[in-house]
C-alpha cells in the first residue's frame, strides 16, 4: 500500500488499528506473524568456508597441481616451496575476508532501542523490535523513529532524514495526505523513517512497516549482496586460465616430440615439470597481495584509509565517480550567502540597527550549548550564525526584545512568527517561504510585490533557498495570538538566499578528474534546481549535453531508455537508495568502472556494489563507512584525486612487475623448449627455475611497487577496464624480450659445452637471472631511459638488484648451496662472461624506449606543423 497518498481512515482499516492502538493479546499475535522489528542478517561465510574459498584461485589451483606433480617424481624442494607460496597468499587473502564489512551490524545500531507506543489506550515503553504494523506510536523532539510510520497528528515536527535521503535541510512533517502522484522518499511529507531523527516537535503515528520491510530494511537487504571482481582480479583471472591451458599444451607438444624421438618418460615428464614452473609465475599472487598492502599504507598518509585491499588497484581502473553532494561535495552546513533588505521597511524601534539582521538573530528556535555551539534546524542555525558574525547576536538582542508569544511554524501558513516586546510597543517578527509572505504584506506595499518575486526567483532558480522576513508594531499584545490577527498586514522587512556551499577545494578536484579522463556525477536527495546550481559551479555540469535526472523521472525510464542516456546524465537529484544502485549497475553495464562517495546511510547499498565506494570518514555514518572499501579520513573531495593518482600508480607498477615478470618467464620457456631442438640437454634444473621465480622475480618485483608515478599519469585516459593485461605493447613485449632472454641462455650453454666446461649449468643459470635483473632495471619506466631517471628514486630496487646477486653468488659459491642446487663455482673470467651476457638484454630495453622517444617526438612535430601550416585566406 501506498501509505503517503492513502486516506489516514483507510490506512486504520487496513491495518485494523484505531489511534487508541492496539490490544496488547493482538500486538502479541502480530509480533509472531510478522516477526521483530529488526535488521536481519544475510547468511554469513564461516571461517572455514572463508579460508577454502582462498584456494578457487586458477593459478592457486594451478600451483597446487605443479606442487603434487613435483613431489611425485621427487622434486620435494620444489613441492615445499610452492605450497608455502601458496598457504602464505591463502592466509593474507583469509585475513582481509575475515575483516570484511559489518553493514548490517551498523544499520542494527541505527534503530531506536526503546520505542512509546499506545497499547489499550494507555501510553506505555516497549522494545523497539516488538513494535507491529498497526501500533500507535508516540513521538518528540530528540526521538529515532523505531519504524516506518504514517503520521495522524503533528505539531511542529522535524525530522532530519539526511541520513536516509541525502538531504540536508531538515524536513517539516504533516499529517495531511498526499495527492496520487509519484514521490520519492523525500518528498513523503507524511512519511516517517525507521532510524532517521525527530529534532523538533511531536506526533503521533501509525507503525506501517517493521524490520525487513521497512526503508532502512530495502537498504540492508541491498547492502548484502556479493561484491565484483576488481578490474586486476577479471584481469588476471583471465590471464590465469590462459596461461594454464597455454602451459599444458606447451608440456604435452615437448613430452610428444620427445616421446616420438625415444627420449626416456620419466626425464620427459621431469622436463614437462620444468616447463610448467617456468610457464606458472608462483611469485604473482603474493607480489600482487603486497604490493596492494604496501599501496594501502602509502594512502593513509594521503588521508584516504583502505579497508578492501582491491580498492587500492581499482581506483586506477576508475573511469566515474558517482558522488553524494551533502557534505561531499558541500559543507554540509547551510549558509546565508545572499541578503537584499527592503528600503520600504522603517520602524522606529529598529531605527538605529539593521532590521534584516535583528529580525533574523530574533526569529528562530535555535539554542546555545555549552560549548557555545548552535543547535537547531540547520537552516535557522546558518541565520542566527550569520547575524552573529554581524554582531547581531541572538542572546543580547533577546535581552533588549524580550520574546512573549509565538506562532510555531505551520507546513500550510509555511511561515513562522515571534513577538517580542520594546518600550514602544510589540514587536512583530515573521519569517517564511517568500512567496507565502507577499500574501501577507499591506496594500501600500503590494505594487513592490512583482519586482521582489522576479529578484527572489532569480536567487531559487541559482539554487538558493530563499527565506523572506516580514514585520510590524503592535501597540500591546494582543489577546488572542492567532494568524488572522498577527500575520496580517505586515511589512516587508527583506530576504536571504541560503545554501549549504561547495568545499572551496572541490572545484579543481572535480577539474583534475576531467583531465584525467574520469567523469564526476552529483547523485543527491536535493531538489533538482540546487543541485544543478551546485553542479555548475563546481565544473560537473558544463554544456547543454550534460543531462539533469530526477527520480522520479529516472523511474518513468524503463532499462533500455535509461541505458541510451546514462553515460551523459551529470547530476541526478532526489533519487531514493535503490535508484542509486540502479545507477551504479548501468554505468557498470556500459563496461564502465565506478567510484562511489557518500556518508549516509542511503549511500551504503551503492557503496558496496559500486566498483570502489568511498565513505567520509568525519561525518560519514558507521553504515556506510562499514560498507566502503576505503574512507576518506579528512571527508575532503580532493583526496579522492590524490587516492586516484596512488592508484594509478600501484596499478601501473603492478603492470610493470607483469612485464617484468612474464617476459622472464617467457625467457625461461623459450630455453627448455628450444633447447633440444638444437641437440642440447635440459639447461636448468626445476629447482633453478623456482629460485629465478622467487627471488629474481620476486624482490625486483616487489621493488617496482616502490617506482615513483610517471609524469603523465593523470594527463592521460583510465585504464580500459575491457582491455587485457596484454594490451599496450605488453604481449609484443614478453614475446621478444622473452626470445632474447632465451636466446642468450641458450648462447652460453651451447658455447660453454662447446668449450667442455664442466659447469655450463652454472654458467647458463646465472646468466638467466643476470639477464632478467638487467631487464628489472630497464622497464622502471615504460618511456624514459634509466640514464635520465633519479636511480634514487627507487631505492628499494637498488636493495633488491644488490641483494639478488649476493644471493646467487651465494648460490654458486657456498658447498651447502652448491650440493642444493647442483652448481659449482665459477671462474672470475667465466663470472664476467655471464655478466656480459646477461646485459644485453638490459642494452636491448634502452634502445626499444629510444626508439618509442623519437617515435613520439616525431609525432608531436608533425602535429605541431599541421597547426601552423593552416592556410590563411587572401
Amino acid at each position: 500500500m501506498d501509505y503517503h497518498i492513502t486516506p489516514i481512515a483507510d490506512i486504520a482499516r487496513s491495518l485494523n488499528t484505531t489511534p487508541a492502538g492496539l490490544d496488547r493479546t493482538i500486538a502479541q499475535k502480530r509480533l509472531a506473524e510478522s516477526g521483530k522489528n529488526q535488521i536481519a542478517d544475510a547468511k554469513q561465510k564461516t571461517v572455514w568456508q572463508l579460508l577454502l574459498h582462498q584456494f578457487t584461485d586458477v593459478m592457486i589451483l594451478v600451483l597446487i597441481v605443479a606442487a603434487i606433480i613435483s613431489g611425485v617424481v621427487g622434486e620435494l624442494n620444489s613441492t615445499y616451496v610452492i605450497l608455502a607460496i601458496v598457504v602464505l597468499n591463502a592466509l593474507i587473502g583469509f585475513v582481509q575476508e575475515y575483516q570484511a564489512t559489518k553493514a548490517v551490524e551498523a544499520l542494527k545500531k541505527m534503530a531506536a532501542n526503546q520505542a512509546r507506543v499506545l497499547r489499550n489506550g494507555q501510553t506505555v515503553d516497549v522494545e523497539a523490535a516488538d513494535l507491529v504494523p498497526g501500533d500507535v506510536a508516540l513521538l518528540d523532539a530528540g526521538n529515532i523513529i523505531p519504524a516506518d510510520v504514517r503520521f495522524i497528528e503533528t505539531h511542529a515536527l522535524k525530522v532530519d532524514e539526511s541520513s536516509l535521503t541525502g538531504e540536508s535541510d531538515n524536513v517539516v512533517k504533516n499529517a495531511n495526505t498526499l495527492p496520487p502522484g509519484d514521490y520519492p522518499l523525500g518528498d513523503r511529507l507524511n512519511i516517517g523513517y525507521k532510524g532517521t531523527f525527530v529534532t523538533n516537535g511531536r506526533a503521533t503515528a501509525y507503525v506501517v512497516a517493521t524490520g525487513m520491510t521497512t526503508e532502512l530494511g530495502k537498504i540492508a537487504k541491498l547492502v548484502q549482496t556479493d561484491e565484483a571482481d576488481t578490474p586486476l582480479q577479471k584481469r588476471l583471472g583471465t590471464f590465469g586460465k590462459q596461461l594454464a591451458a597455454a602451459a599444458l599444451v606447451i608440456c604435452l607438444i615437448f613430452f610428444a616430440v620427445g616421446w616420438l624421438r625415444g627420449e626416456p618418460w620419466l626425464n620427459l615428464l621431469l622436463v614437462s615439470i620444468s616447463l610448467a614452473v617456468a610457464a606458472i609465475p608462483e611469485a604473482l599472487p603474493a607480489v600482487v597481495t603486497v604490493a596492494l598492502a604496501l599501496g594501502a599504507k602509502r594512502l593513509v598518509k594521503s588521508q584516504a584509509l583502505v579497508r578492501k585491499l582491491s580498492a587500492v588497484e581499482t581506483l586506477g581502473s576508475v573511469t566515474y565517480i558517482c558522488t553524494d553532494k551533502t557534505g561531499t561535495l558541500t559543507i554540509n552546513k547551510m549558509t546565508v550567502d545572499e541578503t537584499e533588505a527592503s528600503p520600504e521597511f522603517s520602524l522606529p524601534v529598529l531605527a538605529n540597527g539593521d532590521a534584516l539582521l535583528t529580525a533574523m538573530a530574533l526569529n528562530n528556535d535555535v539554542t546555545r550549548t555549552d560549548s557555545d555551539a548552535w543547535l537547531g534546524d540547520s537552516t535557522e542555525v546558518g541565520l542566527v550564525q550569520y547575524a552573529a558574525d554581524r554582531d547581531y547576536d541572538r542572546t543580547k538582542l533577546e535581552s533588549r526584545f524580550p520574546r512573549i508569544a509565538e506562532l510555531p511554524f505551520d507546513s500550510d501558513r509555511k511561515c513562522m512568527t515571534t513577538l517580542h516586546q520594546t518600550d514602544q510597543g510589540v514587536l512583530v517578527v515573521t519569517k517564511g517561504a517568500v512567496g507565502a509572505l507577499f500574501k501577507q504584506l499591506d496594500a501600500g506595499q503590494q505594487p513592490s510585490v512583482p519586482a521582489l518575486r522576479t529578484r527572489v526567483d532569480a536567487l531559487a532558480e541559482r539554487g538558493f533557498r530563499t527565506m523572506g522576513y516580514a514585520g510590524k508594531l503592535l501597540p500591546e499584545l494582543p489577546k488572542t495570538i492567532d494568524p488572522v490577527t498577527i500575520e496580517a498586514g505586515l511589512r516587508f522587512i527583506g530576504f536571504v538566499g541560503l545554501m549549504d556551499p561547495p568545499r572551496h577545494e572541490a572545484r579543481q578536484a572535480v577539474a583534475e578528474c576531467r583531465e584525467a579522463g574520469i567523469i564526476t556525477v552529483m547523485i543527491t536527495g536535493d531538489h533538482k534546481l540546487t543541485a544543478k546550481a551546485i553542479a555548475e559551479t563546481l565544473g560537473i555540469v558544463t554544456s547543454d549535453e550534460d543531462k539533469v535526472l530526477t527520480g522520479p523521472e529516472l523511474s518513468q525510464l524503463d532499462e533500455s531508455a535509461f541505458d541510451a542516456i546514462v553515460e551523459k546524465v551529470r547530476v541526478y537529484a532526489r533519487v531514493d537508495p535503490a535508484q542509486k544502485l540502479r545507477i551504479i549497475s548501468a554505468l557498470q553495464a556500459r563496461h564502465q568502472f565506478v567510484a562511489m562517495t557518500g556518508d549516509g546511510v542511503n549511500d551504503a547499498p551503492a557503496l558496496k556494489n559500486a566498483d570502489i565506494g568511498v565513505a567520509m570518514g568525519i561525518t560519514g555514518t558507521e553504515v556506510a563507512k562499514e560498507a566502503a572499501h576505503m574512507i576518506l579520513l579528512d571527508d575532503n573531495f580532493a583526496t579522492i584525486v590524490k587516492a586516484v593518482k596512488h592508484g594509478r600508480r600501484i596499478f601501473d607498477n603492478i603492470l610493470k612487475f607483469i612485464r617484468y615478470i612474464l617476459s622472464g618467464n617467457a625467457g625461461e620457456i623459450f630455453a627448455i623448449f628450444l633447447a633440444p631442438f638444437f641437440g642440447l640437454p635440459i639447461p636448468l634444473l626445476a629447482i633453478h627455475i623456482l629460485w629465478i621465480n622467487l627471488i629474481t622475480d620476486g624482490l625486483p618485483g616487489l621493488a617496482l611497487a616502490y617506482e615513483p608515478a610517471e609524469s603523465d599519469t593523470m594527463k592521460r585516459p583510465p585504464i580500459d577496464p575491457k582491455q587485457t593485461i596484454f594490451a599496450d605493447g605488453l604481449g609484443w613485449f614478453v614475446l621478444w624480450v622473452g626470445l632474447l632472454i632465451g636466446s642468450v641462455t641458450i648462447g652460453i650453454q651451447a658455447w660453454a659445452i662447446q668449450r667442455g666446461l664442466a659447469h655450463w649449468q652454472t654458467m647458463t643459470f646465472t646468466v638467466l637471472c643476470f639477464a632478467q635483473l638487467g631487464n628489472a632495471i630497464a622497464i622502471r619506466s615504460h618511456r624514459e631511459s634509466v640514464f635520465s631517471m633519479n636511480l634514487l628514486a627507487n631505492k628499494p630496487m637498488l636493495g633488491a638488484i644488490t641483494l639478488t646477486v649476493a644471493l646467487q653468488l651465494m648460490v654458486i659459491y657456498v658447498p651447502f648451496f652448491n650440493d642444493l642446487f647442483n652448481t659449482q663455482p665459477l671462474s672470475w673470467g667465466e663470472l664476467g662472461i655471464t655478466v656480459g651476457v646477461s646485459s644485453l638484454v638490459f642494452w636491448a630495453v634502452e634502445i626499444q624506449k629510444l626508439v618509442i622517444r623519437q617515435r613520439d617526438t616525431g609525432q608531436e612535430l608533425a602535429r605541431g606543423k599541421s597547426v601552423v601550416a593552416v592556410p590563411v585566406a587572401n
